[in-house]
């Protein structure tokens, strides 16, 4: 009887043995599964962040709370120079933010209305991000004064009203600045007045609604908010709310025009329908979106840089890279991008952000944050404060670096750089992870069917050099999925995880999902070698940019930058409170002190010869943006072009034509990051010899 316990004691003990090996064999296979996707799944729910609830379509990536992805790097270099420069001190010097008798502080005050929103939709996510106190306390004072302005009737904010219809733009970014704060605080209170308000949205008959040109266009900044609000509580009267918001919002779905032509309202506007996409689930709406941003650089976007030309308005036949784009369309692009690559998973969207803020919006600001400009070009060699219109749209001083020019850019700037840090790291619906807009930061979050707690660190000088190294910090182990974008300029990505080379057969313009059990130190390192490429712009006189990697060179200009007062030199509506220091925030010009106008020499079959990577020394104080610190240049050949000069506006001339004469004498130039040149010509002529 004991030998046949004994016995069965052994079997017992053989079969929990070849368990233990075949569960360790199927751990082990699946913590070493990869696959490649053209989008992440959405079947799943995330326990830990909620997505869209039903009947919203899923979200294919979740943002996480603000916060909780902290930059490093060259990106927090850039958050500090925010929070002393511009950003962070327009409240002790803009006569908009002045708290004396401010719209949003007293009721009917005279002032600040759409200017407080706009500057604190940044400020505030920057207070959050550096866990700034002092920040967080001045943010807390306009959120305190906004929360307490709730009117009986459901209403809140300053009350502006036109032929009996309460404008709503000026609300619209206030909601978002709440939502941040509800994000960082999780103060309840900002639920209940977005509630009461949209119930109060819900009684303004259709005639009345929305009417207003800025609140007409951009209806779908508050269609978003309504989404957000939805997702929390799931009250049903919103999704009416959003019908009613759709149907009274601009119609952004037209296939050859647009109802205007604004450059921030296209920039910012032009993903409404694929915001309602998410409640109707016509696949025309999504399309919508897709095609107003395709229209339009179709027609005016034959640039560099990712943005289009239309330095106030696009306008039939200023297509030239000369033309250019407010500072605050860069930023309400790049907010597009995000929002746009969060509902539809596309990687299209992360390229096009990352495109806009490396070459586009860097140079429409002064190195140290303290001056802006109103109008950045891709083709720009006068930065004066001279007026410029007609050759510019809109007549002024705005291509100067002029702290207080325009009152849009002036405040709205503040949210590009914050908002793109937010966006570094998602999370995913399978309850993974997913780093797919690149820059160095280190975001904690939740992870697994048990919402464990992981630090993922991302260490990189991207898009200045190929390596990305990620590290996992967790207490024990835990399963979830990793996703990584292979950017679509790149071929022959590597990825190394844990010292091993993994064949994951990594393809362009996808995502490699990286699924295992992660232990705490796993190190991934993502290899995305860089190339050359020239894109060719043939509406464009058959014009030259330059690419390597996600960079677009322009031509190194010697700079001579001119101190003037900004007090002489600002717009007309250009304000300063009692007592701001006009000489601590002076206006810079800027000149040319070189040649500029040359043809690029050009040769498609051996083009490393004519373009040669000379990598430099990272800059010691971690600030790449600059002509003196890039850390990437190209050493190239030009011919000047005599006919190509400054025009009769004093621009720079539109691009002469292809066959235009050409010196005989072949000079050495060199490009440099077009996102590092105030000064610029990143769009050339070509020659061939």
């Amino acid at each position: 009887m004991f030998k046949k316990k004994r016995n069965i004691g052994k079997l017992l003990l053989g079969s929990f043995l070849i368990v233990a090996v075949l569960t360790a064999c199927m751990e082990e296979k699946r913590e070493m599964k990869i696959d490649m996707l053209s989008r992440p799944g959405t079947i799943d729910r995330n326990v830990s962040y909620q997505g869209n609830r039903l009947p919203l379509k899923p979200l294919h990536f979740i943002k996480l709370p603000v916060g909780t992805i902290e930059p490093e790097g060259w990106l927090k270099k850039y958050l500090l120079l925010q929070k002393e420069g511009l950003t962070g001190k327009l409240g002790e010097i803009s006569a908009w933010l002045d708290k004396k008798d401010n719209a949003w502080l007293l009721s009917g005050g005279d002032h600040g209305w759409e200017e407080v929103p706009y500057w604190l939709k940044g400020y505030g996510d920057l207070a959050y991000i550096l866990k700034d106190s002092a920040m967080i306390a001045e943010t807390k004072v306009w959120i305190e004064a906004a929360i307490q302005s709730r009117q009986p009737d459901g209403f809140f904010g300053p009350v502006n009203e036109r032929g009996g219809k309460r404008e709503l733009w000026a609300n619209m970014v206030m909601l978002w600045c709440l939502q941040s704060y509800y994000e960082y605080s999780g103060d309840k209170r900002v639920l209940t007045l977005m509630t009461d308000y949209f119930k109060w949205q819900l009684t303004v008959p259709d005639d009345k609604f929305l009417e207003d040109y800025w609140e007409n266009s951009r209806g779908g900044d508050n269609l978003y908010s309504v989404y957000w609000l939805y997702n929390i509580t799931g009250e049903q009267f919103l999704l009416e709310l959003a019908r009613k918001l759709h149907r009274n919002t601009a119609d952004w779905t037209n296939e050859s025009d647009l109802p205007n032509w604004h450059n921030v309202n296209i920039a910012q506007c032009f993903r409404e329908p694929a915001t309602y996409y998410m409640l109707s689930g016509d696949s025309a709406d999504l399309q919508a979106s897709y095609r107003v941003h395709h229209l339009v650089r179709r027609i005016f976007g034959q640039v560099p840089g990712g943005m289009f030309g239309a330095d106030e308005n696009a306008r039939l036949a200023y297509i030239d890279p000369r033309q250019g784009t407010e500072t605050c369309g860069f930023v309400e692009q790049m907010a597009s991008d995000e929002i746009m690559l969060r509902m539809t998973g596309d990687p299209f969207w992360a390229e096009h952000c990352e495109e806009v803020a490396f070459n586009s919006y860097p140079a429409a600001v002064m190195p140290d944050f303290r001056a802006l400009r109103y109008i950045t070009c891709p083709n720009q060699v006068v930065s004066d404060s001279k007026d410029h219109k007609p050759g510019i749209d809109n007549g002024g001083p705005f291509l100067a670096m002029n702290p207080f020019s325009s009152r849009c850019c002036q405040h709205n700037h503040a949210q590009g750089w914050p908002y793109y840090i937010e966006n570094l790291v998602y999370a995913t619906p399978d309850n993974g992870l997913a780093a797919i807009i690149y820059g160095p930061c280190c975001a904690q979050a939740k992870v697994g069917v048990n919402g464990t707690e992981v630090i993922l660190r991302e260490e990189t000088n991207y898009p200045f050099e190929e390596m990305i190294r990620f590290t996992v910090q967790v207490s024990g182990k835990v399963d979830f999925p990793l996703y990584l974008r292979v950017p679509a300029w790149c071929k022959g990505a590597t990825l190394i995880v844990n010292g091993e080379t993994v064949a994951a057969g990594m393809e362009s313009g996808k995502y490699v999902r990286l699924d295992r059990t992660w232990s705490n130190g796993d190190v991934v390192i993502l290899q995305l070698p860089m190339s050359l490429s020239v894109q060719r712009w043939q509406t464009n006189q058959n014009s030259a940019s330059v690419n390597y990697g996600p960079l677009t060179f322009s031509l190194l200009i010697e700079e001579e930058y001119r101190k003037v007062n900004s007090a002489e030199n600002a717009i007309w509506d250009s304000k300063w409170q009692k007592g701001a220091d006009v000489n601590a925030w002076p206006t810079y010009e800027i000149y040319p002190q070189s040649a500029w106008n040359y043809a690029l020499k050009l040769d498609d079959r051996v083009l490393e010869q004519c373009l040669k990577v000379e990598k430099r020394e990272w800059p010691s104080d971690n600030y790449p943006f600059t002509a003196d610190n890039v850390p990437l240049v190209i050493k190239a050949q030009g011919r000047r072009v005599p006919s190509w000069g400054i025009d009769q506006y004093g621009l720079c001339g539109v691009l002469p034509e292809e066959g235009a004469p050409k010196s005989e004498i072949l000079e050495d130039i060199t490009l440099i990051p077009m996102g590092a040149a105030r000064l610029r010509i990143s769009a050339f002529p070509v020659t061939y010899e």
